[in-house]
Order: structure tokens, then sequence, then C-alpha cells
């Protein structure tokens, strides 16, 4: 025997054997299911919740497009309302009380017209905002100048310059107001400092 093979039988008879590969613990099918079907309901929750969304969504984008659709029409629309509203303002007494010459029926006529161009309007969702006596809205008038008045509650409407418009529940055109300052509080106002209301110009 050779030195060399005595040597490879040494290392033969020395070296460790090897340990056993560690075995894969089974799978209990159970649970695997179990996490499966978890899986599968918490995608299906999400999906449905994703479709409630956009259900909403495209519910509220079909009503804003129906209650709205007239918004640009119904804005060039508030200049004729206006000449309506001039035209009887500026008619004389005389004219309204002129029955041989028609003038009394020309004036029936204008105002006729004028209530039927507001009922269409109506009708399409757009109202008139006529705010005298009530309280001042910052989302619906502009304040254009204050009038003291120590009765009347502060932020009352006292005058009205320009009747305002507005289409579902966005403003189409402000009413523009004169509003009563130096009154009592309205009920359930805390007090606060002496301020024009939003929108005020004190220019005027």
């Amino acid at each position: 025997m050779t030195d060399e093979t005595a040597k490879a039988d040494e290392a033969d008879a020395t070296a460790t054997p090897e340990a056993p590969a560690a075995e894969t613990p089974a799978v209990d099918p159970v649970e695997a299911q179990a996490a499966e079907i978890a899986d599968l309901k918490d995608k299906l929750l999400r999906t449905l919740a994703e479709m409630e969304n956009l259900r909403r969504r495209t519910a509220k984008e079909i009503k804003d497009a129906r209650d709205y659709a007239v918004t640009a029409f119904a804005r060039d629309l508030l200049s004729v309302a206006d000449n309506f509203d001039r035209a009887l303002a500026h008619a004389p007494s005389e004219l309204r009380a002129d029955e041989a010459t028609g003038g009394k029926a020309l004036i029936e006529g204008v105002e006729l017209t004028g209530r039927e161009l507001l009922k269409t309007l109506e009708k399409h969702g757009v109202r008139k905002l006529s705010p005298l006596g009530e309280k001042f809205d910052p989302n619906f008038h502009q304040a254009m100048f204050e009038i003291p008045n120590p009765q009347i509650v502060a932020g009352t409407v006292l005058q009205v310059m320009q009747d305002g418009f507005a289409i579902a529940d966005r403003v189409l055109r402000p009413a523009l107001v004169g509003v009563a300052k130096g009154g009592p509080k309205a009920a359930g106002e805390a007090p606060a400092a002496s301020e024009p209301p939003a929108g005020v110009d004190k220019t005027v």
C-alpha cells in the first residue's frame, strides 16, 4: 500500500459524516385553504368598496351634469331678467293708469313676460335671490355698504341694489345688498368685534 493510498483511507476514516437535510414541515391544507379564503375575502371587500365609491362618484357627476347643465345659458339670461325689472321700475305712473292708449296693458304685458321668464328659469333649477329683510349670507349676497340702524338686528339686509340668482346650491350672481349695523346681535350669535360683513365695500 502506498503512502498516498494510506493517507486517503485515513482521511475517509476521519471525515465527519454529513448531517441529514432538515425536512420541510408539512403545510396543513386546512390552514392553507383558510389563508387563501381570507385573502380572497379581503380582495372582494376592497373591490366592493371601490365599486361603491365609483357608483357614488358617478351618481354625483350625473346629478351635477343634470343640475348645472344650463348654467351658462341661465347666466346669459340674467341681463334679460334685469331689463324687465328696469323697464317696470322706470315706467311712469301715468302710463300704468293709462287704459285709453294701452299703456296699462303694455305694463301688464311686460310684468307677465317677466314672471314667465322667472318661472321658466325656476323650472330648470334657477331661482331668484331677493333677500330684503333676511340675514346676510356671504355665500349668496355681496354687501356693498352698511346702514347704521340701532333698531335692526346687525347683519340684516335692509336694501337690495340688484337681485341675485342661484342654480341648485351654487350662486350664479350674488345679490348686491346694503346691510344693517349697530343693532342688536342675532339670537345665538356670539358677541364679536365690530367688523363689516365679508365682502363689504367700504369705499361706497
